[in-house]
């Protein structure tokens, strides 16, 4: 495993796939890492302009890792496995289903364009559902 995958996000984004050691060889080629949704964390998708509006009304320091491609205009919000009904309501967002597989680079550099905006730290936090729901709903970010 190459020295520079070796840092608590990367580990910990690792942890959360079937086969951990698959995802660190991807990571040794270069190469995004396919990590399914549901057991860990639930995926949203968003737009990256309305992401980046989002992630000020919540807060820095309540922000889970936040995974962006800017050459689509995409972000993935990664919340916890039990999603509440606060995301099905707002256009803006799209939820994932359970299995749907998000194309991961490490934690600490950009691969094929994608990369961490709010990087994972390793201890697992994730974005509360609530926050997010209020930064893009009606008295949001975009209210």
């Amino acid at each position: 495993m190459a020295t520079r995958t070796r840092n608590p996000g990367s580990l910990w984004l690792a942890s959360c796939a079937p086969d951990p050691v698959q995802v660190h060889r991807a990571w040794d080629r270069d190469e995004l890492a396919p990590i399914p949704t549901g057991l860990h964390w639930a995926v949203v998708e968003a737009g990256l302009t309305s992401t980046l509006a989002a992630m000020q009304r919540i807060g820095q320091d309540r922000l889970g890792p936040v995974l962006v491609y800017p050459g689509a205009d995409r972000a993935w919000w990664l919340l916890p496995p039990s999603v509440s009904d606060l995301i099905d309501d707002l256009p803006l967002l799209v939820l994932r289903p359970v299995g749907w597989v998000l194309r991961c680079p490490p934690a600490d550099r950009y691969v094929d364009g994608l990369g961490w905006l709010e990087k994972p730290a390793g201890e697992g936090r994730l974005t509360d559902p609530a926050m997010l729901g209020a930064a893009f709903g009606p008295t949001g970010a975009f209210g």
